[in-house]
This record gives C-alpha cells, structure tokens and sequence, in this order.
C-alpha cells in the first residue's frame, strides 16, 4: 500500500478483506460482520455498484419511481437523507482533515452525510440503501429477501471517473496514468473491480436482482427506466417516464442540488471537477495513450476469460 500513500495526501490505514481481497480501510472490520449479519427487510431497496458505475443516477430513478415520481420532494430532500450509503462511515475518513474546518456549509455537509450503520440499521422502513461492496460482503440473504438494482460500467470510463472523485473527495496528487495503474492492481478502494461485478453477474438470473449496464442507460434511458419500474412493481405511464428521464438528464442533474450538493467541491482538490460530472460513455478514449489502450484490452481480456460477461460497445 506504499505506492498508494505517495499518491494519496490522507494517512489512513488500508487493508484487505473477505476471500476476493476487497481493499478497503482497516476500520471496516470494525462493521464487516455486522454488514454480513445484517438483518434484511422485505420492503428494502438496494442499489449496488462498483464506484462510479452510476450510482447517483440509478439511486435518483430508483427512489422516484418508488415514491410515485415526486420530484418536489426529491428536489427539497438531500440524496443522502433519501438513500442511505451503508459503508459510508469508513470512506469519510479519507475526507482531509485540513479541509473540514475550513468552510461551515462543507462541516455540515459532511456531518448530514456520514450515518453508521446502528443508523442504517434502525431505520424506519421503506429503506433505500446504496452500497459499494461486493455480494460475498453483503448479507447472505440479501436476494432472497429484498430486490437490488446493480449497475456495471466499462471499467476504462469507471477509472476515469474515479480519478476525478479522488481527486476531488480525497486529495489524490498523481496524474490519471499513475491512478489507472493503481486501479488495474487492485490498489483502490472498493476493488478488485472484475470479482465486483462478476459476483453480480453470476446471480443475475435470481428474480430480486436487476442487472444494468451503465451503457444501456446512456443508451435508451426511458426503456431502461420502464424495466426497472416493472423490477420494482411499480406503474410508470410514458408521461412520467420522460419526466423522470428530462429530470435526470445530465445538464439537469448537475444544477440539482439535491444529488450534486455544493459543499461537496470543497472537499478536496479546487481544480478537480464535481461529483456529477458528464454523464457518457466512451470519454476513456479522451484519457488513455496507445500503451494504456493495449494494457487494458489485455487486462479485460484476462480477467473475462472464462465469462460470458461483457460490456456493450
């Protein structure tokens, strides 16, 4: 985890966990059984995802078509007060301190976004639950209880998108190269990224489990929107589908400071970009040289061999 610390200006302890390696900090093992043990209840909704899959996105769909498309009150109420992240208690600490006794709105905002998880557990059904972790992290029961949406990006758009969120939530101080060399070596928070999503593909016929990929969205986001509310038993007329998609659209989405807050561009980094950044597939193109379009071909085409997943091009 050396090269990791040169690159990061926060000091926290890392560490690996569960069978697959999961990198996390070494103050997840304080909550690692109670996410495994963690009683699931029917009427929970769970989004999963590797970071910056599309989280924020699915999360604001999820939620609207659950509560009747009411994007008033999606709009007043803060995502993190709608949706809660049940890790989140251990990624805060990669937060600079320097940064959080600077500005009143960024303490606030930071102290409206950091629940444990006695908080997630005790709260008051229907809860809307995200998480980063892989299903062997999870409660062993989870599916059978309860439906999650996962969502699956190409994971050149996931590195690019996770640098700029270093950048701006955790002070990374490297260039994207050094950043995509961490991510193929597992050396982020959250990876390994293939075990990630390849646990999420081998239960994608379970009835509970909606499995997206994020390219799809992009694609023909109204169809995606209709299969999902047919997933969640809900009733979505086409007028509300294309609310809803109008609501989410990207130009739309940055301006909503429900999901987009301001006091997150504090955080870290002051050159970084937001945490809702451009909404598109494919921008990798923009960021890789021909020696990091060779490596990652390889890598995906090692870490696929033996699957039938794949991303859609």
């Amino acid at each position: 985890m050396l090269q990791v610390k040169k690159l990061f200006t926060d000091k926290a302890k890392y560490g690996r966990f569960g069978d697959v390696g999961h990198c996390q900090l070494m103050v997840y093992k304080e909550d690692a059984d109670n996410y495994r043990n963690m009683v699931v209840r029917p009427d929970d909704v769970w989004v999963a995802t590797f970071p910056r899959s599309g989280t924020t996105w699915t999360q604001e769909i999820v939620w609207l078509i659950m509560n009747d498309f009411d994007f008033d009150k999606a709009m007043k109420i803060p995502m993190q007060d709608r949706f809660m992240f049940l890790e989140v208690k251990h990624t805060k600490l990669l937060v600079p301190q320097k940064s959080q006794s600077i500005d009143p709105e960024l303490l606030q905002g930071l102290l409206s976004y950091t629940p444990s998880y006695d908080e997630v557990h005790a709260a008051p059904s229907p809860r809307f639950i995200k998480t980063h972790l892989h299903f062997s992290l999870l409660p062993t029961n989870l599916l059978d209880t309860t439906k999650v949406v996962y969502v699956a990006r190409d994971p050149r758009d996931v590195a690019v998108s996770y640098y700029h969120h270093n950048k701006l939530l955790w002070d990374y101080t490297g260039d994207f190269k050094s950043y995509w060399n961490l991510f193929i070596s597992d050396l982020v928070i959250f990876s390994p990224f293939f075990p990630h999503l390849k646990e999420a593909w081998a239960l994608r016929h379970h009835p509970n489990l909606m499995f997206i990929f994020y390219e799809d969205m992009t694609k023909d986001l109204p169809s995606t929107v209709k299969r999902i509310a047919n997933f969640l038993g809900k009733e979505a007329t086409d007028e509300k589908i294309m609310k809803l998609c109008e609501h989410v659209d990207i130009n739309n989405f940055k301006k909503n400071k429900s999901v987009n807050p301001s006091w997150m561009a504090k955080i870290g980094n002051p050159n970084s970009e937001g945490f809702i950044r451009n909404g598109k597939s494919g921008t990798w193109r923009e960021q890789f040289d021909k020696e990091m379009v060779a490596q990652a071909q390889r890598w995906m085409r090692e870490n696929l061999a033996g699957s039938d997943l794949r991303f859609p091009a």
